[in-house]
């Protein structure tokens, strides 16, 4: 197993994680800051895919503006969740089936020699020179530019 294989599944576990905690955390303030923590993981899985543009916007946008107008809402309103979460248990069946599918789609991913998927090919590798972000400008401002 490679160095990057062994930090995508550090932060792959640990969004997982913070994702659930995000639900079953009872105060809304710390819910908040594991949703903080859930955006900066998936802000470092989008670097390992070496795209970085997306990367900085997610923490920018999300962690920068979004969270901390949540965290100071949530702080401000003193919210009582406590009538919300009578009502989780009736989804339970729900949420085991998606979470199942979604478990099997995971497994058909890591497991892909064994369903057959791996016949499939890699991506073709970008040059030395190659910019995400200068392409994502490229294709904005020539291919999707409004006439």
């Amino acid at each position: 197993m490679t160095f990057e294989k062994v930090i995508f599944y550090f932060f792959a576990i640990l969004l997982i994680f913070a994702a659930v905690r995000v639900i079953t955390v009872r105060n809304p303030v710390h819910a908040a800051l594991h949703l903080v923590l859930a955006f900066f993981t998936s802000s470092a899985l989008w670097l390992l895919l070496e795209a970085e543009f997306l990367a900085i916007t997610l923490v920018l946008v999300y962690v920068g503006a979004v969270m901390v107008l949540f965290l100071f809402v949530v702080m401000m309103l003193d919210i009582n969740l406590t009538p919300l979460r009578e009502g989780f248990v009736r989804y339970m069946p729900i949420g085991f089936v998606i979470a199942v599918v979604i478990l099997l789609e995971m497994g058909m991913i890591v497991g892909r020699e064994f369903f057959g998927l791996d016949q499939y090919s890699s991506p073709v590798p970008h040059p030395a020179d190659y910019s995400n972000t200068e392409a994502l400008g490229n294709v904005l401002y020539t291919v999707y530019v409004y006439p």
